[in-house]
């Protein structure tokens, strides 16, 4: 196992400091995202809503801004029974369930709610029935927007002007062929250790919707937003599979509705925050540039051959209308 994919020294004797104070009634919601991110406030409402529905018996302690560990590590957490729950991310759960890394293939939604429907529907039944097969329950699916390319001194007006860029991604091999075939030279980090990389040259950029990037600063240090819209990614809401199995009906009713109440809120929050943000973000100093799309998906359009064969049925329903 890579050195990514342990869990933390600190996360675990936060994990027994919170175990170790807490009874059967409790579980960890961990996550990765700072204050003022629609994923944090999402977080919080589950744990509201948790207490309303069990009348107090059950009780959400959330666990934000990684101090569980990044999202690898969660997720291996999760199912090795460390923490319960973790709203997590594409990249990071894609390397336990590739299918999940294919709700990123390029260019492959056109909005938001096109993305929702997918993945309230067939495709995000399947996608469960693999991480199950993993030992993680998908308890629902929250929004991590739709991606845009920043850099630290200029635009990306054409496939042409990522020629050999060095650019930070999530750590998902669809991300990571999509940028190849555009000639950049991409690598994953972990989220928590991006701005640190970006000031110090080690990557010229990074893609990411204008929700994470705004709440956490990062066009203070890549001002330069080139709205690509290349990709989509979910926040997975994911649980380990056998403390689910373990719950009552009642309580597993009651946090599956609570995710997906909450996922609404939060996918409101996205949807409102792609229109609201740039505005805000320009006032900063940011500066916007809008591309033509269809050149960017031209030359990205073979990455969708690269997984036919291994993820055909799957492609297929992620491309019907």
């Amino acid at each position: 196992m890579t050195k990514r994919l342990k869990i933390t020294a600190a996360a675990a004797a936060l994990a027994v400091g919170i175990t170790a104070s807490a009874n059967a009634a409790e579980l960890i919601l961990a996550h990765g995202a700072n204050a003022g991110n629609p994923r944090f406030d999402a977080a919080n409402l589950v744990a509201d809503l948790v207490a309303s529905c069990t009348k107090g018996a059950l009780t959400v302690n959330v666990a934000p801004s990684t101090t569980m560990g990044d999202d690898a590590e969660m997720l291996v957490s999760a199912q090795s029974g460390v923490i319960q729950m973790t709203a997590n991310s594409q990249g990071a759960m894609a390397q336990i369930v590739p299918e999940v890394g294919m709700l990123g293939l390029p260019f492959l939604f056109g909005s938001l709610p096109d993305a929702w429907k997918k993945l309230d529907g067939k495709v995000g039944a399947l996608i469960d029935k693999k991480a199950q097969a993993k030992g993680m329950k998908v308890v629902g699916w929250w929004d991590n927007g739709i991606r845009n390319v920043t850099h630290v001194s200029k635009h990306m007006k054409d496939p042409a002007a990522l020629k050999g860029m060095k650019i930070r991604t999530p750590p998902d091999e669809v991300t990571l062929a999509m940028f190849k075939a555009l000639g950049a030279n991409p690598a994953p980090l972990a989220w928590s250790e991006l701005p640190t990389a970006l000031r110090s040259g080690a990557f010229e950029g990074q893609e990411n919707p204008l929700t994470n990037i705004y709440s956490a600063k990062l066009h203070d240090i890549t001002p330069y937003i080139t709205m690509t819209g290349h990709k989509y990614e979910s926040t997975p809401v994911v649980a380990g599979l056998a403390w689910w199995k373990g719950l009552s009906d009642a309580d597993r009713t009651c946090i599956g509705d609570a995710v997906k109440q909450a996922g609404w809120y939060q996918r409101g929050r996205s949807h409102m925050d792609n229109a609201s943000l740039r505005a805000k973000m320009k006032a900063e100093g940011a500066k916007f540039m809008d591309v033509d799309q269809a050149a960017f998906a031209k030359a990205t359009a073979g990455v969708y051959d690269s997984y036919a064969k291994q993820f055909g049925e799957l492609i297929t329903l992620l491309r019907e209308k």
